[in-house]
């Protein structure tokens, strides 16, 4: 049984119906990336941060993200101490080992590129001076459909240092049945906290135990036809007319350790293919860029869809 069998129960009694985006978010964290979770307002973006932080016993911070937001109110500052004479830097809420970035397009393009450096390097650089981030760092992201007024389309370099996108999407009839008749999401989220106040039963998983999984991901076997496999899909997404840009470097292994995590999530130690097509869409379906002549015929999420199920379809299974 995974290790992560655990945690993926207790959030499938928050979020209810989104076993699969779960797993997704789950593997993201195991293979040390970021995750941006995008989707229409109400169904359930906020409330999946806050159940990852609890289920793993990380600390978090939440940031709002408004036109106005400064990247010193992420960051932190540096006060002029007169006692001292010396200037003093306080830390912003980005020294957290989870950061929930709250609608992040909605703040200004220079208030998303605070977190470039802390996203990449895991520290910050405050007037000359690099401050590291706790381990783990996790940078959680919601953001809403880009046709909503008020909202910055996120640019390539901050999209490229999201490992995974995930769509949550609407309930199926069933579980909001659950959700009219029962409660809604937040509530479930605090009456687990509660429930785990009142029994002192511990998260099912610590932030020791991520780190202890994250260090035995690499121990996850890839073989030389998988990444044969792997190279295959990156090579098909460049080649295609009807795209602007297809696959960098980055996202083939940013590919492979996601499929290293699903497998661990799995129970194995070994990945397979379909580990791959697994974890595809969700890496690759915010770096693809349609040209405009394609976009402007394109049906948005379901024509990235398409293009992944196609990119599939043009690469044959190893051997």
């Amino acid at each position: 049984m995974s290790p992560f069998a655990p945690a993926l129960a207790a959030l499938e009694k928050i979020i209810l119906g989104k076993s699969r985006q779960l797993r997704l978010c789950l593997a993201c964290l195991l293979a040390r990336g970021h995750l941006l979770i995008e989707d229409v307002p109400g169904v359930g973006k906020t409330t999946l941060a806050h159940a990852l932080a609890q289920v793993l016993g990380l600390s978090w911070q939440r940031v709002q993200f408004t036109s106005d937001l400064l990247p010193a109110d992420i960051l932190g500052v540096s006060i002029f101490d007169r006692a001292t004479q010396q200037f003093e830097f306080r830390k912003g809420p980005i020294f957290t080992q989870l950061l929930l970035a709250d609608e992040v397009n909605r703040a200004s393009p220079r208030t998303q590129s605070a977190l470039l450096e802390a996203m990449e390097e895991r520290q910050v650089s405050i007037d000359g001076v690099s401050y590291a981030l706790p381990d783990p760092f996790f940078v959680v992201a919601t953001q809403n459909p880009h046709e909503q007024l008020g909202t910055f389309a996120l640019p390539e370099s901050q999209l490229d240092r999201f490992l995974m996108r995930v769509e949550l999407g609407y309930p199926d009839a069933s579980h909001e049945r659950v959700l009219l008749v029962e409660s809604d999401r937040r509530t479930r989220l605090q009456t687990a906290a509660a429930q785990g106040a009142t029994t002192g039963a511990a998260s099912p998983l610590t932030p020791a135990d991520v780190l202890r999984l994250q260090a035995a991901l690499p121990q996850v076997h890839v073989s030389p036809a998988l990444l044969d496999y792997v190279q295959a899909l990156i090579t098909s997404s460049r080649s295609r007319s009807d795209l602007r840009l297809g696959l960098s470097p980055r996202a083939g292994q940013g590919l492979v350790r996601a499929a290293r995590a699903w497998a661990l999530l799995s129970g194995r130690e070994l990945v397979l293919p379909e580990d791959v097509q697994a974890v595809l869409p969700a890496v690759a379906g915010h770096r693809l860029e349609l040209r405009q002549s394609a976009a402007a015929t394109a049906g948005g999420g379901s024509a990235r869809r398409d293009l992944i199920r196609e990119l599939v379809e043009s690469v044959a299974l190893p051997d």
